[in-house]
């Protein structure tokens, strides 16, 4: 499950990093799976696959990845991290779990060339619900946990994630936020307190969404290939609007299902006429 150490680092720091969390096959399927989506531009379909972006410069998003293929839908519930993100979302023997254990509000795939990065965003302040750290009467209670997946070894001038450990808990504003917050151009390269995680194809960073982050930019040749899958509670939304084909709701494992799609949908059949 959850060892003492892991509890006090991320409660600490906001965050985990999960070395060698797939192994080589693993992330050799995942990258041959994306190989096979055409390119796209944002805006774009391949089946139930979205291109995306969210500025001009932090690179392209392939959105509802799990739609893409097995490899991603064994992302899911992936047992390197499933039990962490059971754990830090919380919520066992509660309401909160009346649908299920946990929520996917959104999974992408993202690939950065060179010069492309995103800015500073998130942090405990302000404060929002979403992405709320809280821990009380000896439980873990995050609004929502976020693993991202290496899908290419990130070192030096790659354009590796940026955190700034510690600030899911922060009352203030980092004082140099608005110089490097998420908007046009923006990395958070220079910040006072942040950290550049390198790592290597296969680890994982497992965190709260609540601590500030975003990445430096990329000055290597190539593309920075990631994988973000979003969990929290089961009644939670989606971010974007999107909603599980029922192609992958019908071959996802029930434990999957109950991921994906936590609330079954009623069907509107009166036995009753309308007067």
């Amino acid at each position: 499950m959850v060892d003492d150490l892991d509890a006090y680092l991320f409660d600490l720091r906001g965050y985990l990093h999960l070395k060698g969390a797939l192994t080589p096959a693993e992330v050799a399927d995942l990258n041959a799976c994306l190989d096979t989506v055409p390119p796209m531009k944002p805006g774009q379909w391949y089946g139930y696959v979205h291109a995306h972006a969210y500025g001009q410069t932090d690179g392209l998003n392939y959105q509802q990845i799990y739609e893409a293929g097995e490899p991603f839908e064994k992302l899911i519930d992936h047992p390197s991290w499933i039990d962490r993100v059971k754990h830090f979302v919380g919520g066992e023997g509660t309401f909160d779990y009346h649908h299920g254990p946990l929520f996917i509000d959104e999974n992408l795939a993202n690939f950065r060339a060179p010069g492309e990065a995103i800015g500073l965003h998130s942090g405990g302040y302000p404060p929002i619900h979403r992405n709320q750290f809280r821990y009380h009467n000896g439980r873990f209670m995050c609004g929502q946990v976020n693993v991202l997946t290496a899908l290419t070894d990130i070192g030096p001038g790659d354009g590796g994630t940026m955190l700034i450990p510690g600030s899911h808990k922060s009352n203030f504003k980092h004082p140099h936020y608005d110089r490097h917050r998420m908007a046009q151009g923006a990395t958070v390269e220079g910040i006072e307190g942040a950290i550049e995680v390198h790592m290597e194809a296969g680890d994982a960073l497992l965190f709260v969404d609540g601590i500030s982050h975003g990445s430096a930019k990329r000055a290597n040749p190539g593309i920075r290939r990631i994988v973000v899958y979003r969990y929290g509670p089961s009644w939670g939304n989606f971010r974007h609007g999107y909603q599980p084909s029922p192609e992958l709701l019908k071959r996802l494992t029930p434990e999957r299902r109950k991921i994906v799609q936590p609330l079954q949908l009623l069907p509107r059949e009166p036995n009753l006429k309308p007067e």
